[in-house]
This record gives C-alpha cells, sequence and structure tokens, in this order.
C-alpha cells in the first residue's frame, strides 16, 4: 500500500499557505484501484491540491531537473514523484515506472501540457495544448480496471510572485529549451482555488485489443481530446 505522507503533507502545505481549496463532482474519484489522474498545470500547488482534494496519495511524475537539486529531490522524493529521465531514456523510463505504479493498483498523476505552463505566465481559465504520453499509456499498459480521470484546477484568487531566471535552471538542466530564455519563473500561490473533478474514462480490453496499427493513433487522439475537451469546459465553469 502506498504511504499516506504525501497526503498528510500536501494538507499541511495548503493549510500553512491559507488555500481555501472548494471541489466538485468528488463521488466521481474511485476509492480504490489504479487510477490516471490528468490535469492542467500552473502552479507547483497543483499537486498538493489534487492529492488533498481527492484524498488519496498520488505519484506525480515531474520535471527531469527537480530529481537533480539534493533539497528539491528530498522534497520531491517525500511528496511521492518521480522526476523524468533526460529526454534520450524519458519516454521508455517514464512508461516503465508508471506502468509499475499503476499494476500496483496506485493512482498516478500527470500534467499532459508540459514545463511550459509552468515557466510562462498564463490566464487561469486557459489551457494549453496536450502531449499523447499519458494516452499512450493508460492504453498500453497491461493493467485491469484502470481509469483516465481529467481534473481541472480553476483559480478563483491568487498571487503571482518571481521565483527566480528561467536561465539559472539552464545549469541544472540544459536538455530543456524552455529554460533557455530571458526572465522570470512565475509562481502561482492559490488563494482560493475551484478544483473540478472530470468524468472518468475507463479503459476496457477491447480498447487494448484495437491499440495497433492506424486504430491506435485514432483511440490515443480520441482519449487525448477527450480528456483536453473535459478539463477546458471544466475551467469554464471554475473560473467564474
Amino acid at each position: 500500500m502506498p504511504s499516506d505522507q504525501p497526503l498528510q503533507l500536501s494538507r499541511l502545505l495548503l493549510a500553512a499557505l491559507g488555500t481555501r481549496l472548494y471541489t466538485c463532482h468528488q463521488n466521481r474519484m474511485p476509492r480504490c484501484g489504479p487510477v490516471l489522474i490528468v490535469s492542467n498545470h500552473r502552479s507547483f500547488l497543483d499537486a498538493p491540491l489534487l492529492m488533498a482534494a481527492l484524498n488519496r496519495p498520488i505519484r506525480f511524475a515531474c520535471h527531469h531537473y527537480m530529481g537533480q537539486v539534493p533539497v528539491m529531490r528530498d522534497i520531491v522524493e517525500k511528496m511521492g514523484c518521480f522526476p523524468l529521465s533526460l529526454p534520450e531514456q524519458r519516454q521508455q523510463t517514464f512508461f516503465d515506472q508508471a506502468a509499475q505504479l499503476l499494476q500496483g493498483r496506485q493512482v498516478v498523476g500527470l500534467f499532459p501540457e508540459g514545463a511550459e505552463p509552468m515557466v510562462k505566465r498564463t490566464l487561469p481559465e486557459t489551457v494549453g495544448g496536450f502531449q499523447r504520453g499519458f494516452a499512450h499509456l493508460a492504453l498500453r499498459a497491461p493493467v485491469q480496471d484502470l481509469v483516465v480521470l481529467p481534473v481541472a484546477i480553476a483559480s478563483d484568487a491568487e498571487a503571482v510572485n518571481a521565483a527566480f531566471p528561467l536561465r539559472l535552471l539552464s545549469l541544472i538542466d540544459p536538455s530543456e529549451p524552455l529554460f533557455s530564455q530571458d526572465g522570470w519563473h512565475p509562481m502561482v500561490i492559490y488563494e482560493r482555488v475551484n478544483l473540478l473533478v472530470g468524468r472518468p474514462y475507463w479503459i476496457r480490453p477491447s480498447h487494448r485489443e484495437h491499440y495497433q496499427g492506424k486504430q491506435a493513433k485514432a483511440l490515443v487522439t480520441e482519449l487525448t481530446q477527450q480528456c483536453y475537451t473535459e478539463i477546458h469546459d471544466l475551467l469554464q465553469q471554475g473560473s467564474y
């Protein structure tokens, strides 16, 4: 069974920052079994928010550089995160790690927008394009009773500060082109935030049977678009 420490740390962090969290459709979150959480991403608080709102420890994939800095590495490990590998090894190691966690009937969290909304200021009601890795994982991983759950994080009130120069991160992880630009890494701290759970997408044996050739591409596109649309629509509801 996964440790409850990440869940406890998440609640403590949100309480210390005074973040007020409101959750809608929490009953859509399965109480047990493997779940792949897919969410939009603008703040370092997103992972703790999702754990606190859904009341389950979640193993999040995080950026490679977070596993390279000693103090940060300790924090992300205590939060249950697993840093991604360098680009040349990333795809296979990500699949192996995430599939193993799901086979252990744990919850895995992914932010398919990637790092861009974290390093560029974006509006709370917007969501960027989705990378398709999560859909390939869901359809390929040999996991029974897997649920893909889209979740929208809709900020209602927040403070945005300049944390540190982006080029500082390029010294730690030169493989990320976003870190080679000028400017500062923004730090979004939610003061009041709505978390809206979308409709679950169950991965059936028939999905995996058709995950080959042109059918595989169509299934990946369908799942990616369905999660994107669900989160986009929920953001419009939760941002007003």
